[in-house]
Parts: C-alpha cells; structure tokens; sequence
C-alpha cells in the first residue's frame, strides 16, 4: 500500500511537496469493457512530446523539469537524479528512465546510503491542462519491486497541499503483476489506500514488459475513463466518491517516474535483474473534441 510522496531534497521542483501514486486494487478481468477508446475524433493538440533526438541527450528542458531525492513515505529505495544520467533520449525516438543499483554520487537515502538511482520528470510551471485526452506509449520495466507511473497532480498542490490538490494515475504497474497496470484517483477522504480505481489485466497471461502498450485517460467535467490500448476498463465520477469532493476541474501536470521498491511493490529481490527501464515512445495530450 503507498501513502502520498514526502521528499527531504528536492532540487527541481518549486512546490512544497508533491504525492506519489496509487494504491493496489483488484484488477479486473481482461477486456473489462469491449467500448473503443473515447479518444477525441477531432481534437488539437496541446502537449506532444516524441523524443526525438541524438541518443544519450537530456530531455526537452522545456517541456520537463527533473526532480532530485528520495521518497521516505513510501519507502522506495531509489534516488532520483539530475541530467541524463538516469533519463537520456536513446536516439530512435523514445525516452528511456533507467533504473540501476548503483550509487556512484554517494547519495543519501532515509534509509541510509541510497542502494539505486532512476529519475522522475514532471511538467510543473512547464505545462498544465484542465480536460481533454492524455496518452502515452510505454514498454514497462519488468521484476520484483519495479514500479513505473505516468500520472498528473493538481497545479495547485503548493498552496491546498495532497491529496487536496486531487491525483491523477494514468498508468501504475508493480513487478509482482506483471500483466496488470491501475488507473487510481486520489483526493480528500480517498487517498493512499483509499485511492477509487481498478486494474486492467492482459489476456492470455501476457506481460506488459513484453511491448509497447499505449495508455490513456479521458477527462471531462466530472468524468475520467481510463484505456488501455484503446480498451475502456474504467469511468469514475463524483458518485463514485462516497460524498466526498471531486477536485479534478482545475488544472493538472504531468509526471512520468520508476520507482525501484516501497510498500506497495516490495523491494527488489534476488529474481531482479538490473538496469531495469521505462520506454517512452511518446507523450501526447489533445483537447476534448
């Protein structure tokens, strides 16, 4: 189970504290629903990245800031890195966020000297959106406690704090599970373990390490339906929420991060091989048609 992100260092980011993601649900069956993906017919586009460049190089600073530290709440084990020492583009246009265990900048863990490093990117100040079609392509890692997450926070998390500020999971998947991702919200009174969601499992005891798999939100007034590959397995409105408050008509950021450990996937284990990475092939975000 995770509790909401708390960092003691944190050069990239100008906000208070920002919260990790979700919480582990039962998934449900594969193909929970047979519906197309909502995606808009006609929609522009607002955020597109296809990272595109020479191999080896950092991310668009433009786009993407990275944030550095650990995370003592949910008791992950990596530390997250500057630059492109842990996220470079690999030259045939995608992204890849490399987990290694490593420690070569001798860094700091709650725990003690860091056993791992990997990086988290977020669109903070950079990029936010209320509604409309949020969509990666990604090929997760794979083992015992890898944790990869495309998710959104609420732009307004350094004034009303979390889970106040309202989370958005796009796409979590723990190494345990290697056939099954989650789509969670996260807001006042359905937080951490409480998060409203549900998981999507692959047919045929495929694993989503094995390829590409695109994932997706659809986000309107009071509604968000999760996708994956263009299958609905999920919609959440306020009537899902038990009376307590909908946050998520505002605007919202982008993070894309590999976690390595924490209470929700467990640790690594004598069965993970490292490096381990999360590939993206591309981030795109459309307005609602």
């Amino acid at each position: 189970m995770t509790v909401h992100t708390s960092w003691r260092r944190r050069a990239a980011l100008s906000t208070a504290a920002l919260a990790c993601c979700a919480t582990a649900l039962a998934g449900l069956p594969a193909g929970a629903s047979a519906a197309p993906s909502p995606a808009p017919a006609a929609a522009d586009p607002t955020f597109t990245d296809d990272f595109n460049g020479p191999a080896g190089s950092a991310v668009d600073g433009g786009k993407w800031q990275i944030e550095t530290g650990d995370n003592v709440n949910n008791h992950e084990r990596q530390y997250y890195t500057s630059g492109n020492n842990n996220a470079a583009l690999d030259g045939q246009g995608n992204l890849v966020i490399t987990a290694r265990k490593e420690n070569p900048g001798n860094y700091q863990c709650w725990y003690g000297r860091c056993e791992y490093t990997s990086a988290r990117l977020n669109t903070s100040g950079k990029f936010t959106q209320t509604y409309g079609h949020v969509e990666a392509r990604m090929k997760v890692p794979r083992g015992q406690g890898m944790w990869p997450a495309f998710w959104m926070l609420g732009a307004d998390i350094g004034s009303v704090g979390w889970p106040n500020s309202g989370e958005i999971d796009v796409m979590e998947n723990v190494g345990f599970e290697p056939g099954t991702v989650h789509g969670t919200l996260h807001g006042p009174g359905y937080s951490g373990s409480g998060g409203i969601g549900a998981g999507y499992t692959l047919p045929g005891g495929k694993a989503f390490a094995d390829d590409f798999h695109t994932f997706a939100v659809d986000w309107s007034p009071n509604k968000v339906t999760w996708s994956v590959d263009g299958t609905v397995y999920q919609t959440r409105t306020p009537a899902d929420l038990n009376g307590n408050k909908w946050v998520f008509d505002k605007p919202f950021f982008l993070i894309l991060n590999l976690a390595v450990g924490g209470y929700w996937p467990g640790d690594p284990d004598g069965s993970t091989s490292f490096p381990q990475q999360l590939v993206v092939d591309y981030v795109h975000v459309t307005t609602n048609n």
